[in-house]
């Protein structure tokens, strides 16, 4: 299996209870899966959430640099970063988190909730060149 199929696979299975739920900080989680129409193109549900606060559950992808202001939120516990090339390979199960602070990494079977703001629409990270099309930003975390 190369690793679009097993991109793909992933993003078929189920995802787990931690990230049921609709919706905006303060309300219920928001779910990953309801970003995206079929054809994965942005869902009208996104778009209604864009530049507004939300919060979402998941787990982090191990870290792709240490000394980080970043990470990669996955619905399900990943042992290896579910790193992206292009956004044509982009997964439609994961997030990008963007924090103020460096991180402090948690283990990739520790569920987290992210608070901050979503922005949607491809970003190239000038740093490192991590491509995404979902993120959250000025984001905080804890252990749930």
């Amino acid at each position: 299996m190369n690793r679009r199929q097993f991109l793909l696979a992933t993003a078929a299975s189920t995802l787990t209870a931690a990230l049921a739920g609709p919706a905006l900080a303060g309300d219920a989680p928001l779910r990953i899966r309801d970003l995206y129409n079929k054809d994965l193109s942005f869902s009208p549900y996104a778009t209604a959430h864009q530049d507004k606060e939300v919060f979402v559950r998941g787990y982090m992808a191990p870290p792709l640099k240490a000394q980080s202001k970043f990470f990669v939120l996955t619905s399900r516990p990943m042992a290896v970063c579910p790193f992206c090339e292009s956004e044509a390979d982009w997964p439609d199960d994961i997030i990008v988190i963007y924090t103020d602070e460096i991180i402090d990494a948690v283990a990739f079977n520790v569920p987290i909730e992210v608070r901050g703001t979503l922005e949607l629409g491809t970003y190239k990270d000038e740093e490192i060149g991590f491509v995404s099309r979902v993120r959250v930003t000025s984001a905080s975390f804890e252990r749930m």
